[in-house]
């Protein structure tokens, strides 16, 4: 089975998505189970992790009551304030929905590069591995240091890196990007999503073989056991459609073997999650 490691729905409310500019115009409407469904069918996709794109517990619920609606969502990373001093209660009471698998906060939007090393944060990160949750890194190249120390500090938690971190593709540099990616990865619990390239690059001149260096780094540092395969939809629709999403990955994965490839297009994303 092909699972889609990280996908979004939501109900576009301009208050609530502000995040969504003029300029991503696209994105502003509904994108629901429903539609997802069709596209699935069209490129033999069998499963999904949704993933959330509003910090707040209204957000988890939605996506959570999407997944009891629909069976090809498989699982949720939801959001919880990890911050506030009753989060212990919180995590007790989600540990009840069989299907949420780990919870993000959208760091990249934390204007502090080292927003992950507060007190408050950590206190909170150090309480999912015990509950059984898992944590989604979602930052931008200049926050990877912070994340490292994150990773060296809780080394028994499972973490995974949203989008390759988001290296400026659109540039075609890496700067320190290569070496903490390869630094992070030396932790075997830390997995990768090869997702979000294409709202990397140049979104309307991107080639195929512009993701490749950035891949040939990941793929050296995490190896075919620990990176999975995620679109991104419909954040993606910015830059790609689905099929050509999906055909960066078909196109560098090629050489690969059978098993490698099965662990890439699902089963390393099973593994990670529990699915």
């Amino acid at each position: 089975m092909i699972i889609d490691a990280h996908q979004h729905f939501w109900k576009y409310n301009p208050r609530q998505h502000a995040w969504i500019s003029d300029e991503m115009a696209v994105l502003k409407q509904d994108f629901l189970p429903v539609q997802l469904k069709s596209v699935y069918r069209q490129y033999g996709i069998g499963g999904c992790v949704a993933v959330q794109a509003d910090q707040s517990e209204a957000e988890t619920a939605f996506l959570l009551g999407l997944a009891e609606q629909h069976d090809f969502i498989k699982g949720v990373v939801g959001w919880v304030d990890l911050r506030a001093a009753d989060v212990e209660e919180r995590l007790q009471y989600f540990r009840g929905f069989t299907k949420l698998k780990g919870f993000r906060h959208i760091v990249q939007d934390e204007p502090a590069p080292d927003f992950m090393l507060r007190p408050d944060f950590q206190r909170g990160l150090a309480l999912l591995h015990p509950y059984g949750f898992t944590y989604d890194i979602l930052i931008y190249p200049s926050q990877l240091e912070a994340a490292l120390r994150v990773v060296e500090r809780f080394p028994g938690h499972h973490f995974v890196i949203d989008h390759i971190a988001k290296p400026d593709i659109r540039t075609g540099q890496m700067g320190t990007w290569a070496e903490y990616m390869k630094a992070i990865a030396a932790n075997p619990r830390v997995f990768c999503k090869i997702s979000g390239l294409v709202t990397e690059a140049d979104w309307r001149h991107w080639t195929v073989e512009s993701f490749f260096p950035y891949l040939d780094i990941v793929f050296e540092a995490f190896g075919t056991e620990r990176l999975m395969f995620g679109s991104d939809w419909p954040v993606c629709l910015l830059a790609a459609d689905y099929g050509q999403v999906k055909g960066i990955l078909e196109r560098y994965a090629e050489p690969l073997s059978g098993w490698e490839k099965a662990g890439i297009w699902g089963g390393n994303a099973a593994a990670f999650y529990g699915l």
